[in-house]
């Protein structure tokens, strides 16, 4: 029987049962991506990561209780916080080269790690206007489509607290999963991200959503640095920079278990 370091860190968050949960397991050797997705399964987390630290870099892959998925950033922020507390633990900066994404960097900033990831390139969406305006109750100022998502722009949070989509319909959507935003009262914008398509009907707090987020808010505010509250139960604090074709988005790091899988 074989063994797996697994650890579970509360992403975005200062404190214990806040921000977004993540599963990061480190791995000694390759393992085949079915025992991947057995694992992300058996953790029934937003995300599970598998990280296999080498020479100058880690390879990372992210799996949901039902697929793997391109980038997730809360569990790539969890990944670095782990490398950074348990295997290299003098390190600063921390490359991840991606199945799906291409090569992301953190960097260790004071208490903060700051992820730097490519923007989003949104697009006007008019097909599924109506269909998301039914689907949140609620109808959107603005639609657009991303690499992999809807966004839905709002004027009030306060829209955004009170929705409750229908899940169902939501999952048919042609998209990952459906991000909503408005204008923050205490933050520079506020937002929420539904995915039940891949196994998240909420996800707390999502920092691959701010590569598009970002982009948009910031031509919207004029303003290049900026900070996000995702109102999700568990909530969560982003501090993001507009870079032009990259994103930062960072965060603080909690943990909560470490342990070992036994396959």
């Amino acid at each position: 029987m074989e063994s797996i370091a697994i650890y579970q860190v509360d992403a975005f968050s200062e404190k214990l049962f806040g921000g977004n949960p993540a599963a990061v397991c480190i791995l000694e050797s390759e393992i085949d991506e079915s025992l991947m997705q057995q694992i992300a399964a058996e953790n029934n987390l937003a995300e599970t990561a598998f990280v296999f630290p080498q020479m100058g870099f880690a390879s990372i892959r992210y799996f949901t209780p039902l697929t793997e998925v391109a980038l997730c950033g809360h569990a790539t922020l969890a990944s670095a916080f782990v490398l950074a507390e348990f295997v290299q633990k003098h390190a600063r900066q921390f490359t991840f080269e991606t199945l799906l994404s291409g090569t992301l960097t953190v960097e260790l900033k004071n208490d903060l790690y700051a992820l730097n990831l490519p923007a989003d390139q949104l697009k006007p969406e008019k097909a599924q206007f109506d269909a998301v305006a039914n689907i949140l109750g609620h109808k959107p100022a603005e639609l657009f489509h991303g690499r992999t998502d809807l966004m839905a722009v709002f004027d009030d949070q306060q829209v955004l607290k009170e929705m409750k989509p229908d899940m169902g319909a939501l999952a048919q959507l042609d998209a990952r999963g459906l991000i909503v935003t408005a204008p923050g009262n205490e933050s520079d914008f506020v937002t929420r991200f539904f995915a039940p398509a891949i196994g998240v009907d909420e996800d707390p707090v999502t920092g691959s959503a701010h590569t598009s987020l970002v982009p948009y808010w910031s031509q919207k505010l004029n303003k290049t640095s900026l900070v996000s509250h995702q109102l999700s139960a568990r909530g969560g604090v982003l501090y993001c920079k507009d870079l032009g074709n990259r994103t930062e988005v960072a965060g603080k790091a909690t943990l909560y278990l470490k342990g070992e899988v036994f396959v």
